[in-house]
């Protein structure tokens, strides 16, 4: 058995590797992405317009306005001094061809000020490569390895990865078992306890010659991150299988509130579904909803994710825009086309 689970550590090791090297190098570049990009690209993320801002939805409109083949699908309230407002958008279906338009980009930044748009980009974008797109270029390559579209599904990489995570948590487990002892018949010259005799996998023998070092450090320093290794290999799996194999798994062993989002079959990326209501009616409904739930943090980012008809709205305060504590945001979920209220979201 142990030499069954060694050929299978060995194996799935060597067809991780490339994958986890990529990943996380990228990830190590992208944990700054936010400094990064604006270190990079000052004349889209800094705003010098003078003034109180304007409000962000008023300005959405009017992205929506000046480029009439796209819809924007998220963008944050707050201002934030100094800043202009981005807003993702995604094209519209082309009435002519049944298609979606191209527009050649999917970020729209704007001065809050004077509401001037201050330029365009492709998140993302795989070629060519530019200070606009690099960091976005690392991302896209960190969580899907920029595999495109085939058959009308964009989720290669995505699942790729995903495989790749779940391996990694299930080798997580075979290499700590490798490390264990084995076991030994009882007799008089027994060396001592299981804890006895494990201790050694825990150490490293510096003076054993290079093949005992390399071998030590590999199961030494496995040991001591286990923990550490565990969770950044199953978190890469939930992420990724979130739809597909975490959330059927964890709702077969325990009770699992799925959001509304989950439980909804999505229309597809090339039939997004139109919202029969703005963005005004969505952040005044959800405004009533937190009410209602106690919540004192104001409505500051609206996301339409349109292959589920339904609004996302979630609840901070400027200060808390890329989470707070370490977890997410309050949300509220609306059906975009009766403006139900489809449920809500906490932090966890």
């Amino acid at each position: 058995m142990r030499a069954f689970f060694t050929l299978l550590h060995r194996y799935f090791g060597l067809a991780i590797a490339g994958f986890l090297i990529v990943t996380g190098l990228t990830g190590a570049v992208i944990s700054w992405d936010h400094e990064l990009d604006e270190w990079l690209n000052p004349h889209l993320l800094s705003a010098t317009g003078e003034g109180p801002p304007r409000s962000a939805t008023e300005l959405a409109r009017e992205v929506e306005r000046r480029y009439p083949e796209v819809q924007v699908t998220y963008y944050e309230m707050a201002h934030e001094p100094g800043h202009s407002y981005y807003y993702w958008v995604s094209p519209r279906v082309n009435p002519d061809t049944g298609k979606l338009y191209q527009p050649g980009f999917n970020q729209v930044y704007v001065d809050p000020v004077s509401g001037e748009v201050l330029g365009t980009r492709e998140w993302g974008a795989v070629w060519p490569i530019t200070t606009e797109n690099f960091i976005s270029f690392l991302y896209k390559l960190h969580f899907s390895l920029h595999i495109p579209e085939v058959a009308g599904i964009d989720h290669w990489g995505i699942w790729l990865l995903g495989i790749v995570a779940l391996t990694w948590t299930l080798d997580c487990f075979i290499g700590f078992y490798l490390t264990l002892p084995r076991r030994r018949r009882r007799s008089k010259r027994d060396s001592g306890s299981f804890w006895r005799r494990w201790q050694p996998a825990w150490k490293v023998r510096w003076r054993g010659g290079s093949h005992k070092l390399n071998f030590d450090l590999h199961r030494a320093f496995g040991l001591w991150t286990w923990g550490l290794l565990f969770v950044i290999a199953f978190t890469g799996f939930s992420l990724n299988l979130y739809r597909e194999v975490f959330y059927p798994l964890m709702s077969s062993v325990s009770e699992v509130t799925p959001t509304p989002i989950d439980s909804r079959t999505p229309s597809g990326h090339h039939a997004p579904i139109e919202a029969d209501y703005g963005f005004e009616r969505a952040i005044a409904l959800a405004r009533q909803a937190g009410l209602e739930r106690g919540w004192n943090q104001p409505v500051n980012s609206l996301w339409h994710a349109r292959e589920y008809d339904v609004y996302r709205l979630e609840f901070f305060s400027a200060e808390e825009g890329h989470g707070s504590g370490g977890v997410g945001h309050k949300a509220v979920y609306l059906d975009a086309s009766s403006g139900e209220v489809l449920g809500d979201g906490l932090p966890w």
